[in-house]
């Protein structure tokens, strides 16, 4: 068994591979900064079993040692973090490529592999990230709030505004505050990545950029932004497997 682990700064998701060939099997689990590896294993132990290879992309550094003395105390093997000197096959040119996150090139490596070596891949997580790649040189990215921090932000700093779930209103122009809401956050967020795509291509110069889109949001979002989409929510596990495939297998 192959365990491939995304540690994001709202959740943790685990892929399962038995042959190393494709994903069989995601679990999800909220991300507990102050969890013990012991209070891990809990959760874990229910369905990794027999692990022999284990990546993991990490934002949250403080997890880092927790799940490293896990696959230690638990397989006696030690994890494989994605970032510097770690075999991915991407070139990264920006000013400092020892900052750019795990998460980031995992997805990149997965979209160079699957779907074009030239593309920009979103995002939608915590944050939501723009990351341009060229004939598989990571060149840039752009960083803004995810749905989640945008309406956190929104309802934490204005006393009258109710709590309201991330989804779509029927009408553009709300007619309460919960609709209203919504479609500011939504179809503000979409109409924001259609933007940003407009000007990354100009700026870039290929009008037909491939645009690939992932991330815990991507379901609700894709059908939103105009043009055409390749939408993946299994990305970054995918580039885990990518990574796994280049430095162990």
């Amino acid at each position: 068994m192959i365990a491939l682990l995304d540690l994001g700064n709202t959740t943790i998701a685990i892929g399962v591979s038995f042959e190393g060939k494709e994903i069989d099997r995601i679990y999800r689990l909220n991300t507990e900064k102050t969890k013990s590896a012991d209070e891990y294993a809990i959760t874990l132990n229910q369905f990794l079993k027999n692990v022999q290879h284990v990546v993991i992309s990490s934002v949250v550094p403080e997890l880092n040692s927790v799940f490293k003395e896990y696959f230690e105390k638990e397989f006696e093997i030690k994890p494989v973090f994605l970032g510097y000197g770690v075999k991915t096959g991407l070139k990264i040119t920006t000013d400092n490529p020892k900052e750019v996150g795990a998460d980031i090139i995992a997805n990149a490596v997965a979209a160079t592999s699957l779907y074009d070596r030239t593309c920009l891949v979103i995002d939608l997580g915590t944050a939501t990230t723009m990351t341009y790649v060229e004939e598989g040189n990571l060149r840039g990215v752009v960083i803004a709030p995810g749905l989640t921090t945008s309406k956190n932000a929104l309802i934490s700093k204005t006393s009258q505004l109710p709590q309201v779930e991330l989804e779509a209103p029927k009408k553009l122009i709300g007619t309460n505050s919960v609709d209203s809401i919504k479609s500011g956050l939504v179809y503000g967020h979409a109409s924001m990545l259609e933007g940003m795509i407009s000007r990354i291509r100009l700026e870039v110069g290929k009008p037909d950029l491939r645009i690939v889109l992932t991330g815990g949001h991507a379901k609700m979002i894709a059908p939103l932004v105009g043009g055409a989409i390749t939408m993946d929510e299994r990305l970054i596990l995918k580039g885990l497997l990518q990574v796994y495939r280049k430095n162990i297998s």
